[in-house]
């Protein structure tokens, strides 16, 4: 528990004093520049604390400009591990819920994420595409798990259609992405981090508009995830030689 509860006192100490002062001023200013920093900061600090090492590979493939990165999603972990190496602002999908946790919430809605109702109707995914399309135009990223929720055993999951949705009408790149490691020290449904070492790879992106279908398209990004993660996380759906 010692790394659990280090994370935790860390994200409070200093979040606390970071909301506090730099929603205040994102609000006057319109600037969240200096929070969204701050943060990273925070989250970085408190995975170090943590003893939570993260080995990266595949940096040389993140676009000069505003991209979609497609990650796999195995614990809480993935968006602290993910967001900081990222060079520039993104935002993510998120449950609508979260945008209610105080303090966090109020800056995840000044940061552009995107709030996802997990209803099924078609209404809700095409809310949530546009306000991702008026996030990219903005000139920030966006960053999601096509999965649409975390793996309890850490083979991959089938993909949600929305973010290729997104994808195929945007002219952002698409940056796959492998995550492995943190399923071992955060599963879902426990609180409990274990200090440990994630594994993370960027892909070589990938052009929507080289894709005639968002099915090849999404077929594609699987294809890259599953080619960086252990042979024992891959879909059962998925055969191996594809991704020798």
């Amino acid at each position: 528990m010692f790394s659990s509860i280090t994370i935790l006192v860390t994200y409070i100490i200093l979040g606390v004093p970071a909301g506090v002062a730099g929603i205040p001023w994102a609000l006057l200013t319109g600037d969240i520049g200096p929070l969204y920093r701050w943060s990273m900061w925070i989250v970085r600090t408190g995975l170090k604390l943590g003893r939570i090492r993260i080995e990266v590979s595949g940096r040389e493939h993140i676009p000069g400009r505003p991209a979609i990165f497609m990650a796999n999603h195995v614990s809480n972990l993935d968006p602290p591990i993910l967001l900081p190496l990222l060079p520039y602002r993104t935002a993510f999908f998120i449950k609508r819920s979260l945008l209610n946790i105080p303090i966090v919430g109020v800056g995840m809605r000044i940061a552009g994420f995107i709030p996802v109702d997990r209803d099924g109707r078609p209404e809700s995914a095409k809310e949530s595409v546009e306000a991702a399309n008026k996030v990219l135009h903005s000139g920030v990223s966006i960053s999601t798990f096509p999965e649409g929720t975390r793996s309890r055993t850490g083979r991959l999951l089938p993909f949600k259609k929305g973010p290729f949705y997104l994808a195929m009408e945007s002219d952002a790149q698409v940056v796959p992405i492998s995550i492995w490691g943190s399923e071992q020290m955060m599963t879902k449904g426990s609180l409990r981090i274990k200090p440990g070492i994630a594994h993370l790879t960027f892909h070589a992106a990938l052009n929507p508009h080289q894709f005639a279908t968002r099915e090849q398209l999404s077929k594609a990004v699987r294809a890259s995830i599953t080619s960086g993660l252990p042979q024992h996380m891959w879909s059962e759906e998925d055969e191996p030689q594809n991704f020798a």
